[in-house]
């Protein structure tokens, strides 16, 4: 049975579960939480800085500028491991992707509220592509207008595919727990802008 399509409208979102096997996702969770260069986010909200729990980084074929949240990050080149990775999720989807921001979700008490990937830098047209690592997490949609939600429990392993106009009409979060959990890290793979580089 081919993957669906799981938003009812205004966009495209297809999960594509176990895309890494049981046993190769573990050894990604490893190399990544150790070879990737990890920092704290920091996000602006209503005029406060704010330094969160979870850890983020940013890749990319070239050193692109990234802004968001009042912060800027500039693209390290591709690890072995991201590359590898990057590769299985070019060949799974069709697309291309130049660039990935990776965040490190210790527990289940660290998630994201509601945002759309929507950033100038980022191409508009094209998709974003979310693997998760580790824990299994709740990942929710919710509409814009008609403010309806859709949620779906992303895999260890698991591809999230994410299409245009997905982000113009749709937020997402990942849900916080409060049941225990072990850590998570999520991959989204964009295509940023031609010109969004850091001289």
């Amino acid at each position: 049975m081919s993957p669906q399509n799981l938003l009812p409208s205004d966009g495209i979102a297809t999960y594509f579960p176990g895309l890494f096997g049981e046993e190769e996702s573990c050894a990604f969770l490893e190399l990544l939480t150790h070879d990737i260069i990890w920092q704290h986010d920091e996000v602006v909200l209503f005029g406060k800085q704010y330094i969160t729990a979870r850890k983020v980084a940013w890749y990319g074929d070239q050193p692109f500028d990234y802004r968001y949240s009042g912060n800027s990050h500039q693209a390290k080149p591709w690890t072995g491991g991201l590359q590898a990775i990057k590769n299985r999720v070019d060949e799974t989807t069709g697309h291309h992707f130049n660039s990935c921001l990776l965040n490190l979700y210790h527990e289940g008490n660290e998630g994201i509220g509601w945002h759309s990937d929507d950033e100038k830098t980022l191409d508009p047209s094209a998709a974003i592509a979310s693997v998760s690592f580790g824990a299994v997490r709740k990942f929710a949609f919710r509409h814009k207008e008609s403010r309806v939600k859709i949620s779906l429990e992303l895999g260890n392993g698991s591809l999230l595919l994410m299409e245009s106009p997905t982000q113009t009409y749709w937020h997402h979060a990942l849900l916080k727990t409060a049941r225990k959990t072990g850590p998570r890290i999520n991959l989204t793979f964009r295509k940023m802008k031609a010109g969004s580089i850091f001289w």
